[in-house]
This record gives C-alpha cells, sequence and structure tokens, in this order.
C-alpha cells in the first residue's frame, strides 16, 4: 500500500494516459490492424465523429451496470481508450437501487449536432431518453425523456439538411408483444420530445429479416439511410435500406455476413465516414461468455450500396484507416488503485451508494461488506459487485487485498459473475477465515449456490484494541482464463500461487458478458461492516 496526499474536491474523470494492454491489442504496429479492435464486451456499439474530423466517440450498452454509456475515444477507429461515462446513475432509483439484470441502457446512438453531443437510448421499461454535453470528455447533462412509454429501444436520431429532426427505433418484444419492425416519427428541433406520430418504415416478421432492430439513421447524396441487423443476434447480418423520403418505403440489401469466416452475427453499429474520404463500419459479434466484442470493417460504396468487409464478408486482418496519429493505445484494466476516484474500467452492478465502498488516501480501494436479506438464494441480488469486462480470450488476472471482519460470516475476494458465477474468497469463521470456492449455476433461476472448502488460515493480523476490534487476512488471489474456463489460484506471499478449486465454465449475465472483479458480503444484518480493502489488480497474458 502506497501514501498519497490528494486534494478531496471532485475531480473530472480521466484516463490511464496511453495505457497498453499485455493480453490484447488491434494495432499490429505496421500499418495493418486485426480484429477485434476491442476485445471487450461493449455491446450495440455506435460511434460519431466530432468537429476536428478525426476525434471519433463510441458509446455502447451498459443496460443497468453504473457508470452507465461508456464514453469511448480514438484517433483512427483502431487504437480506443475509455474517458468517461455519460450516465452517473439510472432512474426510476428504486428499480435500479438494486441490480435490474438486462434492464436500463439499450442500444445507444451518439451524434454531434450543432456544438453539442448527443446521446440517445430506449428504455425498455421506460421509454426513449436522452443526455447531451458540448465536451465528450466532460459533465453530462441530466437524462431527459424524450417519449415515455414501453418497448421502444434501439434509437437514432437524424437531423436533416433542413433542421427537422427524425428518430428511428425497433421494438422489445417482450414489452410490446410486437418485434421485427422499425419505425420512423418526426421530434422537434432540438430533439427533445416527438411531434409526429410512429410510422412502420421495414417489416422483418415472416422472413429472412425476422429481429430487425439496432437501426442506424443516415443521410447520403440525397438518400436516406438506415442500417440495421437482422436474423438474430448470433446468426445474423447486416442490412442496409435506403429511400427518397424518411417515412419510405426502402428498398434493402444484405451488405455484410458471416459467410466463410468465423466471424458470427456481424452486424449492428455505425458507419463513420472519415476527412480522408474512407468509410468503415463498426460493430459487434457474438462471443458468448465474453460478450460482444467490437470490430472494424472497410465500406466499399462503389456499386451504390454500403459493402462491407471484403466482399461482404468481415476482415480479421486489415490496414488501418488513414489517420495522423500513430498512439497505440488500449482500453485501461490494471489498477494500483492509487487515485482519489474509481478507474474508468469499473462498473458497479447497481445505482452506486456511497456504502458501496469509496477510494482512499493510503493506496487501497474499499469495498464494504453488503448485507445479504434473511432469504438470499445467491449473489444474483447483490448490487456493490465492482467488475470490468474481460479483455481477452486468454488472461489471468492477479490482486492483493485485505479482508478486514468485524463479524462472522463476513466474506470477500474475487469473482467472475454471469448467469453462472464462481468466486474465491476469505469467510470468517470464528476467530479463523476459510478459504472457499463458492459457485452457483443458474444464478438468474434462484438456484442455490455452493461452497467448497480449500484451506483453513490464521488471520494476518488482529486488531489490538477492545472497542470493536476486527481480524485481517491478507492474500493473493488469481484467475485464470482460456477459452471461457476458468482456474483460481491463491498465495500468501504474492510469489508461490497453489492452483485451487475447480475449473469453472464462464458463463455470459444477461444481456452482457461475464465480468470479473470484487466481491464482499454477509448475513448479520446487525454487525458492523467488514471490507476488503483492494491494493491493486493485474492483468496479463
Amino acid at each position: 500500500m502506497r501514501k498519497l496526499i490528494f486534494l478531496a474536491a471532485a475531480l473530472p474523470m480521466m484516463a490511464s494516459a496511453q495505457y497498453r494492454s499485455a493480453v490484447w491489442s488491434p494495432d499490429n504496429g505496421d500499418g495493418t490492424f486485426t480484429n477485434p479492435v476491442i476485445n471487450a464486451d461493449y455491446s450495440d456499439p455506435d460511434v460519431c465523429v466530432g468537429p476536428s474530423g478525426e476525434d471519433y466517440y463510441l458509446t455502447a450498452s451498459s443496460f443497468q451496470c453504473i457508470p452507465g454509456l461508456p464514453i469511448l475515444h480514438s484517433k483512427d477507429l483502431v487504437n480506443w481508450e475509455i474517458i468517461n461515462y455519460a450516465l452517473k446513475e439510472l432512474e426510476p432509483k428504486e428499480e435500479f437501487d438494486k441490480p435490474s439484470h438486462g434492464n436500463g441502457v439499450w442500444a445507444p446512438s451518439i451524434r454531434y449536432h450543432n456544438g453539442e453531443y448527443y446521446i440517445y437510448w430506449g428504455d425498455p421499461d421506460y421509454g426513449v431518453m436522452m443526455v447531451k454535453t458540448k465536451d465528450p470528455a466532460g459533465e453530462w447533462e441530466k437524462p431527459v425523456c424524450v417519449i415515455p412509454g414501453k418497448g421502444l429501444i434501439d434509437t437514432t436520431p437524424l437531423w436533416d439538411d433542413d433542421g427537422r429532426c427524425y428518430l428511428v427505433n425497433g421494438w422489445a418484444n417482450s414489452r410490446s408483444k410486437f418485434a421485427s419492425v422499425l419505425t420512423v416519427r418526426e421530434l422537434s428541433a432540438d430533439g427533445t420530445k416527438p411531434i409526429g406520430n410512429p410510422v412502420i418504415v421495414f417489416d422483418g416478421n415472416g422472413n429472412e429479416n425476422r429481429t430487425c432492430e439496432g437501426p442506424k439513421f443516415y443521410k447520403r447524396d440525397g438518400w436516406y439511410w438506415i442500417m440495421c441487423p437482422a436474423g438474430g443476434v448470433p446468426t445474423g447480418f447486416q442490412l442496409a435500406m435506403r429511400s427518397k423520403s424518411p417515412y419510405g418505403p426502402y428498398e434493402h440489401k444484405i451488405v455484410l455476413a458471416q459467410g466463410k469466416t468465423d466471424i458470427n452475427g456481424p452486424h449492428q453499429g455505425a458507419w463513420v465516414h472519415t476527412k480522408y474520404g474512407e468509410d468503415w463500419f463498426i460493430h459487434f459479434q457474438d462471443k458468448e461468455a465474453y460478450g460482444r466484442v467490437v470490430h472494424l470493417n472497410p465500406v466499399d460504396w462503389t456499386s451504390g450500396w454500403p459493402i462491407m468487409g471484403k466482399k461482404g464478408e468481415p476482415v480479421t486482418t486489415y490496414k488501418k484507416p488513414q489517420s495522423s496519429s500513430t498512439l497505440i493505445v488500449n482500453p485501461v484494466e490494471n489498477d494500483e488503485f492509487n487515485e482519489p476516484l474509481l478507474g474508468l474500467q469499473w462498473q458497479w452492478h447497481a445505482n452506486y451508494q456511497q456504502t458501496f465502498g469509496m477510494p482512499t488516501a493510503f493506496g487501497v480501494y474499499r469495498i464494504y461488506t453488503y448485507k445479504l436479506s434473511n432469504g438470499f438464494k445467491n449473489f444474483w441480488e447483490v448490487p456493490n459487485l465492482l467488475l470490468q469486462k474481460t479483455p481477452a480470450d486468454k488472461f489471468t488476472v492477479t490482486t492483493k487485498l485485505r479482508m478486514t471482519s468485524k463479524a462472522d460470516g463476513q466474506m470477500g475476494g474475487l469473482i467472475m459473475m454471469g448467469l453462472d458465477y464462481s468466486a474465491l474468497v476469505v469467510k470468517r469463521v470464528g476467530d479463523e477465515f476459510q478459504l472457499l470456492q463458492i459457485t452457483c449455476k443458474a444464478a438468474d433461476k434462484g438456484k442455490a449456490q455452493e461452497e467448497k472448502l480449500i484451506a483453513t488460515l490464521k488471520p494476518t493480523a488482529k486488531d489490538k484494541i477492545d472497542y470493536k476490534p476486527g481480524i485481517h487476512e491478507d492474500i493473493y488471489m488469481r484467475l485464470s482464463v482460456d477459452d471461457s474456463k476458468m482456474k483460481f489460484a491463491w498465495s500468501q506471499d504474492g510469489k508461490k500461487f497453489t492452483p485451487c478449486g475447480d475449473e469453472f465454465q464462464m458463463k455470459e449475465g444477461k444481456w452482457i458478458g461475464a465480468k470479473f472483479g470484487f466481491i464482499a458480503v454477509e448475513t448479520d444484518a446487525n454487525a458492523d461492516r467488514g471490507w476488503v480493502d483492494a491494493d491493486w489488480i493485474r492483468i496479463t497474458k
């Protein structure tokens, strides 16, 4: 642990300068890149170009995870870094102060218009939402509800040449009981309210274009373009459709599909036209437990249609987009917890509350034990899980932490969270700690978790006062992932690690990939909280 001195005033969000990942970087250093350009779960990505013509900003679905609406920045569409979040909390608070898995922010779009950046998204239960700012790396305004209602998802605005604003959206069958249609309506010129009724402009029901969703709205050479996926997430393809009117009718064409490649479901993303005259498409690929990772493909308009990749099939390695930047940078993963603010790689599983945890002045991040309900079944209900996305297909996570316990049953450690999960924790039992692997399958279905005893540990320190003393366990924990299978190991000196527990098959969460990070919980409603002090976490090959 390191001693730090800093001002207590609120600090702006910031990314680690020029972070280079040890486990995945798409830039090959020779003028080419290898997909995915972001090997992490940035589902439903959308991109806009800033006024410089060479600042690209990406956002993605964040569902119930907070902070939400991640903002990533790039100079070349290949090298990306996290710079901010546009959403501090979700409303209504009574819904999102607890884990509301799979709800919240669905398929956002980001646009630059009249000196401001806008993000629209559909909350399937509450309606079309919007936030805006003049500086994507700065403060975003409080969200406003543009269109209240259930079922509206996947929203994108288009400001036309005459200043009128149109909105395209899809529909969630789970709420509206119909889907596979896209609708367009007019909004006020400032994009804050509807002034027209929705018109169905495309219908994928009963044909190969089922599950058409995630539309993005553009205008090019007098044509209105809607680009959207269809055919299902893991098995589908990308459509482009065009019309001389925003309300259609639209003719359509498949412009990107898996073909003979191993890149399944290449769809839902953003068309980008660069200041160098190049055209690119950023989209996701569903990789199950790893989530929906981000790919980049060239776009050829020669035929009058945006044919993507190599003759309509996704590329793996390709020439980088033209750019004035040579910087190689990746989304941050490691954390030494030496800053007075939460690292940008981290999200909670619900709206943040101060009792979840806080940065400290002494080089650790403190996560307090969350008090589980009397009838709790598993960790699916825990809101203070502090997690980040998996960064590669193969990687190792090592962390140094101290568990401080004030009462029996308090526990904390490292977890890989999803519909199925597995955690390595130390749990206080009497005046000792038990090292346990806790695993649950079908957590979302309320299934009970199982514990496996690995070792019984003597505390590494005890408080020497009589007033509410705690006992402490200093420990190093490790998880290793390869081909979506995970193994744990532990150490008391950080040098010799002992493999432990059962191999775990990772599982995605509700609309998100599996995520790893810290857990701290207890079952005693009356006891003073215990806590985990995370000293550092490092991701290596």
